[in-house]
């Protein structure tokens, strides 16, 4: 999988995908609902810090803001919890994922990196297209460019198993949810932002005030398509409230922070487990992608998961 991601973005050292971010802090408030729904210790907090990183797409670390094909954006976000550990959220900006599998998603990246300008028509990447409407809808629709990282809307498509404390269970995607509602540019925003006018927006944005999401968990209803993340679930699907996340401030120390930390998909408390079989694939492939950045010579200051 890091391979395929390298054949189609180039192999920079950094991030294989989402290669160009930012690191933010901030804290975490459970609802009272959340411990309704699962067990896990995150729950049972009064609150706990959070580090969150945006991000673009690609794992192209210069890609402008402003190219098409940094959409979605990313948002992975690393809760500290009071024991010492943590719990890992990896989100983007669309709600779905633009194959059913792990392996499809892997042929559409060789699909990518063998389609350049040059390559003969239909390149391979329209022949996966072709056969494959989903991924073409996720490459063709994505979301306008977005004022802010943080006037966005995020989606966890692979879906998680809830245990409560009385063992019942419940399988849920996540959904991180802007208070202030989501804000995309006008034309002429759009032709005055500079390729890097995500990042620099941010600093003054925190600088009026702290941020707020609404952690929700859509719950599946019987006949949802549990391990398919291609598939969104109907939107008149049960929203349970998790918590509240607030977006305080700027990382310090942002480039060593941003190189050495890693989000994980499966890093989950008891009472969260796996409910797409995607997880274990992604879980596996971050810290392949973690070490082999190490090796660059040089720290990057612009590198998600």
């Amino acid at each position: 999988m890091v391979d395929a991601l390298h054949t189609a973005f180039g192999d920079h050292h950094v991030r294989a995908v989402h290669a160009k971010g930012v690191m933010v802090t901030g804290t975490f408030t459970p609802s009272r609902e959340a411990s309704s729904l699962s067990k896990g210790s995150l729950f049972r907090e009064h609150s706990v810090p959070v580090l969150v990183r945006f991000s673009d797409f690609t794992g192209i670390p210069d890609i402008p803001d402003t190219d098409g094909h940094a959409n979605p954006r990313g948002m992975a976000i690393k809760f500290k919890l009071a024991d010492g550990s943590s719990m890992d959220v990896v989100s983007h900006s669309f709600n779905g994922f633009p194959t059913a599998t792990a392996a499809e998603f892997r042929e559409l990246l060789i699909a990518i990196g063998s389609s350049g300008p040059d390559a003969a028509k239909p390149t391979a990447l329209d022949t996966f297209l072709q056969s494959h409407p989903v991924a073409k809808t996720f490459l063709t629709t994505q979301k306008p460019l977005a004022q802010s990282y943080l006037s966005l809307s995020y989606f966890g498509v692979n879906a998680f198993q809830f245990t409560n404390a009385s063992g019942a269970k419940a399988y849920v995607r996540y959904r991180l949810i802007p208070v202030a509602g989501e804000a995309f540019l006008s034309r002429q925003a759009i032709a005055a932002a500079g390729p890097d006018y995500l990042s620099k927006e941010l600093p003054g944005h925190l600088g009026k005030g702290a941020v707020q999401y609404r952690w929700q968990a859509q719950i599946a209803a019987p006949g949802d398509v549990i391990d398919n993340p291609s598939v969104a679930w109907p939107e008149d699907r049960k929203l349970v409230e998790l918590g509240t996340i607030r977006i305080e401030a700027m990382a310090p120390d942002e480039a060593r922070l941003d190189r050495s930390t890693v989000f994980l998909p499966l890093n989950v408390p008891d009472g969260i487990v796996a409910a797409d079989p995607m997880l274990t694939i992604r879980h596996g492939a971050y810290p392949i992608s973690f070490a082999h950045r190490q090796s660059a010579q040089e720290p990057v200051a612009a590198a998600s998961k």
